[in-house]
């Protein structure tokens, strides 16, 4: 996967956070989490574009370890909400959640690819 498909499947998938926040209910625990995970579903494509920036290859590095950090955050976030039942689309909440575990084994292959790009330079 190029950098391209992958910045466009991280904004993808906010995008799919954003609209299944409107699918959540309107109590106070759902509006919480809601916030919450629109916070680390949205972040991860802001942080690929900061990472396209990326000053030196640890820096890279670094910003892809965040992303992977937020993905993890949204991963449990997603969980939280189907066991509580606070979304009753379950077919686009099941889909968001594989498309995260998705995202996150692209990126720990990702850090791994450029971790030890780094070691061969050095």
């Amino acid at each position: 996967m190029n950098k391209y498909e992958l910045e466009s499947r991280l904004i993808e998938f906010s995008v799919s956070i954003i609209k299944l926040s409107w699918k959540m209910d309107n109590s106070y625990v759902a509006r919480h989490l809601s916030s919450q995970l629109v916070r680390s579903g949205t972040s991860v494509s802001l942080n690929y574009g900061e990472a396209q920036s990326a000053e030196s290859k640890k820096d890279f590095i670094h910003k892809l370890k965040i992303i992977l950090k937020e993905l993890r955050e949204s991963h449990v976030c997603l969980k939280i909400i189907q066991k509580a039942h606070l979304c009753n689309d379950l077919e686009s909440l099941n889909i968001i959640s594989r498309e995260n575990n998705e995202l996150i084994s692209v990126l720990v292959m990702s850090i791994k690819t450029a971790s030890k790009n780094q070691i061969k330079i050095q």
